[in-house]
């Protein structure tokens, strides 16, 4: 199974926790960053990702407790690939959307400005070209 199929069915069959998360994430409705649900990365998935400020937040059930060799190794090439890793608990998604959306929030403004603020601080443009026209 190719790495989008897997994604594919990876975003059909979500668990509880990661279709509340997605509800918060989804359509540009935490600050106005985009997101992106079960993303290839490389050869990983994601749970979810805001490709510009390069974040990555995860949902993790108790088998997440004591990380793997495989997860190690996961974190290592997604820091290696510039992306910031946040995750959560399940329990936190499901009890705690509040505190969970804070977190997510400091952690984009604390990677990035607001993407619209660039938008603004952005020089006008020129009046006039460089040279004459023929």
């Amino acid at each position: 199974m190719s790495r989008s199929d897997l994604a594919r069915r990876l975003r059909r069959d979500m668990t509880e926790a990661e279709k509340v998360m997605w509800r918060l994430l989804r359509a540009r409705q935490l600050a106005d960053f985009k997101f992106r649900r079960q993303e290839p990365v490389g050869c990983y998935i994601v749970d979810f990702d805001c490709f510009h400020p390069r974040l990555v937040v995860e949902t993790d059930g108790g088998q997440h407790a004591n990380p793997t060799k495989y997860e190690d190794e996961r974190a290592r090439f997604l820091e290696r690939e510039g992306f910031h890793l946040l995750s959560f608990w399940n329990d936190d998604a499901l009890e705690n959307r509040e505190g969970v959306c804070a977190r997510i929030v400091e952690a984009l403004s604390n990677l990035s400005p607001h993407p619209s603020a660039a938008a603004r601080r952005a020089p006008p443009p020129p009046t006039q070209g460089r040279g004459k026209l023929p």
